[in-house]
């Protein structure tokens, strides 16, 4: 009896090892997963919060953030396969240039 019962306390002990060692990879994998999910986009840069100095470089980055939501909105809707957005979007945006028209300021408008 006496090592019956140290057989069953080890594997006791054995079994709550590898439960935690479970529960613990389990808890770092969902982290892990959650983390990409929930991150924050980039905001959009806003002119008249920066310094004066400052501005005209923001009120560019602000054109091309617009323009980039823009493009991926397009891609989007027309069903663009992954491997292809990228050439798609870099047409788009020359497209953009080319008529020198910036995409729709009211950014509601373009996304969902």
């Amino acid at each position: 009896m006496p090592g019956s019962f140290r057989r069953e306390a080890r594997y006791y002990l054995t079994m709550r090892r590898v439960f935690a060692s479970f529960s613990i990879r389990l808890v770092a994998v969902l982290a892990i997963a959650l983390s990409g999910t929930l991150a924050h986009a980039q905001t959009l840069v806003d002119p008249s919060k920066v310094a004066p100095e400052f501005r005209q470089q923001a009120e560019k980055r602000r054109a091309e953030q617009l323009k980039q939501i823009f493009c991926n909105k397009e891609a989007i809707d027309q069903k663009i396969a992954p491997r292809d957005k990228p050439q798609f979007v870099i047409d788009c945006f020359d497209k953009l240039d080319d008529k020198t028209s910036s995409p729709p300021s009211d950014i509601s408008a373009t996304r969902k």
